[in-house]
């Protein structure tokens, strides 16, 4: 009996041994697969990443000479519309200018018509004025200096403004006490601008 007990303590002690040496194996395992896990978890989005960028290079080096011509032309299309709107613009510009010229040119021959109409109506005695004809020659003259205002042509503001030669043209000076210094004091033919620019001097007379 004795024998057999001893027997039967062995065999106990043997399973021990082995479930504890089991145990043991596993958690081994588990510390293993623990510790490689994280490196793993890492190594894969750097390997997606690199990827990617491989992807993209390729991408980036396969492009089609199609598409080359097309970004050429292109570009060339932009320069020329740049180009030619410039071209254009020069164009209206100088045409514009071209324009203006001839415009002052006729205004600056029409002015000598508009001095003789002011002298001859200053001419007419005031018994006169009522004459059909001064009447008819009165009217032609208001229409006359309306065409030119509406056209740009603006006389130039002179009697009791002070002298400023862009627009003056003085030919005598005067004592004058009651007027200020270097101010005009009586013009002898009025001036006229066309579009901000002077066509023709005021001539006045300018006091002190």
């Amino acid at each position: 009996m004795a024998e057999k007990e001893e027997a039967m303590d062995m065999d106990l002690t043997d399973e021990i041994l082995e479930e504890q040496a089991e145990n043991e194996a596993e958690k081994q395992l588990e510390e293993e697969q623990e510790q490689q896990e994280p490196e793993e978890e890492i190594a894969e989005p750097e390997a997606e990443e690199t990827a990617k960028k491989s992807f993209f290079k390729k991408k980036e080096k396969k492009k089609d000479k199609k598409d080359i011509q097309i970004e050429e032309l292109t570009d060339r299309l932009k320069r020329t519309m740049a180009e030619f709107d410039n071209f254009r613009k020069r164009t209206e510009k100088e045409k514009s200018a071209m324009f203006d010229m001839g415009a002052k040119t006729i205004v600056e021959k029409i002015l000598p018509i508009v001095d003789n109409f002011e002298r001859g109506l200053a001419a007419v005695p005031e018994e006169n004025k009522e004459d059909a004809f001064v009447d008819g020659m009165d009217k032609v003259y208001k229409q006359l200096m309306k065409t030119l205002e509406e056209a740009g042509v603006k006389p130039i503001e002179a009697v009791g403004k002070e002298f400023d030669p862009n627009f003056h043209n003085a030919v005598m000076h005067v004592e004058n006490e009651e007027l200020g210094e270097n101010v005009v004091a009586a013009e002898f033919q009025k001036g006229y601008t066309y579009k901000e620019t002077v066509v023709r001097h005021s001539m006045v007379q300018v006091a002190n």
